[in-house]
């Protein structure tokens, strides 16, 4: 497919045009804003997105700058590779009007998909895995894709694979379309007119190296194919979560069998043919633990919102800028928004869960408890509170009982089989008071006991209250002594 880039000047300003043969439509980028700009349609929001100078991080002699890919009206760099694939579908002919996509996608390229498919009238199937953000599930329902969860623990060639999925569903579905982001030439084509030339326009052709990210491999790819006819010093550097098999091919030129990550969308089990990584002769692994903390620091310090692969590649790039002994200037990705992820990443609760951040270890039963009174996590109810506000908060935290404090005392325990034994399906009962349906046979423990008196406990199907003294510290359920003892075993 032919493409040519042309600089012209207009008056006193300098524009960039990139004139590609159809379906793809010219694109004319500014280095002024022009503000009054009315669109017609939403897909016409996808790219030109704008790069920051970061300066609150430590980026050693090195200038850093982020691609805010997360400003796409789907929220991600994938909008770019959806809008790209689609439109290659249609001028081949492999899309007809009102016909089926299916995809295999961990959650961002699904959602640029069930985006533009809305748009233009396609139905669309997608084949998720099972650790996706239930932020992303909800989006792309609310968008009318039809999500079917999968197994997020299985490797390529095992029929739960979401990947090979995916295929199978197209192939058994009269009319389907697989656009198989993993092998479609407009995946990388996507970066290649137009994620490449915006960088090189927007630093003035003057960038030393690239932090990317490899999924399917599409940005690798297509970023590489860019520079190296335009600027061919430029280095790319993997940012790869740690437990993906990338990083030991860039390393060694070989692999073995992958581990597990909490990372979306980025890092495989196989070498994406899209990615080219052959090109790459640096790589940066990163754990769960730094991409996260990294993503929670950038908005922190730099006030931006995003995911969960933006800090894996933020991490890396930071590490790369930290080791030179000269200045450069490096480029990495917001890939997506941490909107996303707000119920994981940006989640305490969850983080400790995952045993991602840790309290200081107390040595008692109090480093059982997930959620910390003394840390106001407790989700608790009042005696003269509705049954309905107990219903409300329960679904609201996902949760199944609460402690009923008065005057700062446990009280009373209420849960759902309280809630159905006193309610009997008759809702007017919603409005009586918590008294009319708690337990009041609550058992204590003082936070010195030993960890059998909490089996005792669990094995009348009860939950533990646990004190100090007389002060309230919070709940021990079966489940949060069970995320405990796993996460001792992965430290």
């Amino acid at each position: 497919m032919a493409f040519i880039f042309l600089s012209v000047l207009n008056g006193s300003e300098w524009f960039f045009i990139e004139k590609i043969s159809p379906p793809y439509h010219p694109v004319m980028t500014s280095r002024k804003e022009n503000i009054m700009t009315i669109y017609h349609s939403v897909t016409e929001l996808i790219g030109r997105t704008p790069l920051i100078q970061l300066h609150k991080l430590d980026t050693g002699p090195c200038s850093l700058f982020l691609k805010l890919e997360n400003q796409n009206p789907g929220g991600s760099i994938k909008d770019r590779v959806a809008l790209s694939m689609i439109n290659e579908a249609e001028r081949t002919g492999k899309l007809q009007p009102g016909g089926t996509i299916i995809e295999a996608t961990a959650g961002n390229t699904g959602l640029g998909l069930a985006l533009i498919a809305a748009q233009k009238g396609y139905s669309l199937i997608l084949v998720v895995p099972d650790k996706m953000s239930r932020e992303k599930i909800f989006h792309l329902r609310a968008l009318g894709a039809q999500v079917v969860l999968t197994r997020s623990d299985v490797n390529k060639g095992h029929p739960a694979y979401y990947q090979d999925y995916a295929q199978r569903l197209a192939n058994e579905l009269p009319g389907a379309f697989y656009i198989d982001q993993f092998n479609n030439e407009a995946n990388p084509l996507a970066h290649r007119t137009t994620t490449a030339p915006e960088l090189y326009e927007q630093l003035d052709g003057r960038i030393d190296a690239i932090v990317v990210g490899v999924g399917s491999g599409g940005t690798l790819g297509g970023l590489q194919a860019w520079f190296a006819e335009h600027s061919p010093h430029t280095e790319f550097v993997l940012a790869d979560p740690a437990g993906s098999v990338l990083a030991d091919q860039v390393e060694t030129g070989r692999y073995h069998d992958a581990g597990s990550w909490l990372v979306e969308g980025i890092g495989e089990d196989f070498i994406p043919p899209l990615a080219h990584i052959e090109g790459v002769n640096r790589a940066w692994r990163i754990t769960d633990r730094e991409a996260f903390t990294t993503a929670r620091e950038l908005l922190k310090t730099e006030g931006i919102l995003a995911g969960s692969s933006s800090g894996t590649l933020l991490a890396a790039a930071l590490k790369y800028c930290q080791a030179q002994a000269t200045p450069k200037r490096v480029v990495t990705f917001a890939c997506d928004s941490g909107n996303k992820y707000l119920s994981k990443m940006f989640n305490d609760d969850w983080m400790r869960q995952q045993g991602l951040i840790t309290r200081p270890q107390a040595g008692d039963l109090s480093d059982y408890i997930a959620l910390r009174h003394d840390e106001g996590a407790t989700v608790t109810a009042a005696p003269d509170d509705t049954l309905s506000t107990v219903l409300a908060r329960m679904r609201l935290y996902d949760i199944s009982q609460l402690p009923v404090l008065e005057n700062g005392k446990v009280v009373g325990i209420i849960d759902e089989w309280d809630l159905l034994r006193h309610i009997g399906g008759d809702g007017d009962r919603f409005a009586l008071p918590v008294t009319a349906a708690m337990t009041r046979q609550v058992e204590f423990l003082d936070k010195h006991a030993p960890e059998s008196a909490l089996h005792a406990i669990f094995d009348r199907g009860l939950v533990a209250v646990i004190n100090d003294n007389d002060r309230f510290l919070g709940l021990i359920t079966r489940s949060d002594v069970l995320t405990a003892w796993r996460n001792r075993l992965q430290q």
